[in-house]
């Protein structure tokens, strides 16, 4: 089911039975469905937990994933031990930049999944950009 935002905020003040997580999923089906990797423009999502931050390139018409990275890498980790810093994401971006450019990859589609885009999640976004990568 995709709803509209406006939509979603009826069905939430109308309906107080509808618990949060199933609110969080039926907004989240609603941003995910705009957005949508290719050959040409793969996805690039990003999941960040209290520690870590990992990240795929993702082609979702093959569902295949192109490149992953985390700040759990050998490369990052070594640099930057701590996980959780916006210095560790902004590293981790410049790594997956460059092995994607190896790739021949150079213009992605930007999926910041449920997360805000600030903080670590932007610091990653800059990072990306400053290694090559197109959003």
């Amino acid at each position: 089911m995709k709803f509209s935002k406006r939509a979603l905020i009826k069905l939430k003040n109308k309906n107080k039975k509808l618990k949060p997580s199933k609110y969080k999923k039926l907004k989240r089906a609603t941003f995910r469905g705009r957005i949508k990797g290719t050959e040409e423009r793969p996805r690039l999502s990003v999941y960040r937990s209290n520690e870590n931050i990992y990240v795929q390139i993702i082609d979702d018409t093959n569902s295949k994933t192109l490149l992953a990275c985390s700040t759990l890498d050998r490369a990052v980790k070594l640099a930057i031990p701590i996980g959780r810093t916006c210095d560790a994401s902004r590293l981790m971006g410049k790594k997956l930049a460059e092995l994607s450019l190896k790739k021949n990859i150079t213009k992605i589609v930007f999926d910041r999944g449920p997360y805000l885009y600030h903080g670590r999640i932007k610091a990653l976004a800059d990072g990306v950009r400053a290694g090559g990568l197109q959003f």
